[in-house]
């Protein structure tokens, strides 16, 4: 597996720990579609939360609501509503999508999160 797909993971598994411990209920991981893939899809005070997590190493220099482009945003938005008709029991008028952004750091030290929710 590629040191990209690794800290990807890793970072997915940061933010799902992190989400829970807020107490969001992890719904699903990295849920699969032709063409997309939510990260996480989670439950908090009424809000189904698709949550889009992005990793970045100790270089990344951009702010963290750039990290999901405008194309991205289309393709989340068709993914959610594709992972919602495959979940017909699920229904939520409260839905929202929400970033986390993980940024490893390089002194081997862990890593920074920030959650922003609502992100678009």
């Amino acid at each position: 597996m590629q040191t990209s797909h690794v800290h990807g993971r890793a970072g997915e598994e940061v933010a799902a720990a992190f989400l829970a411990a807020c107490g969001y209920r992890i719904v699903e991981r990295r849920w699969r579609m032709p063409g997309g893939e939510l990260d996480l899809v989670t439950r908090r005070d009424g809000w189904l939360v698709f949550v889009e997590v992005k990793t970045r190493g100790p270089r990344a220099t951009a702010v963290e609501t750039a990290w999901v482009g405008h194309r991205q945003r289309r393709t989340l938005r068709r993914a959610a509503r594709s992972w919602l008709a495959a979940h017909p029991e699920v229904r939520y008028r409260n839905c929202r999508f929400d970033v986390v952004a993980v940024s490893w750091r390089g002194d081997g030290a862990g890593c920074s999160l920030r959650h922003l929710p609502g992100a678009f």
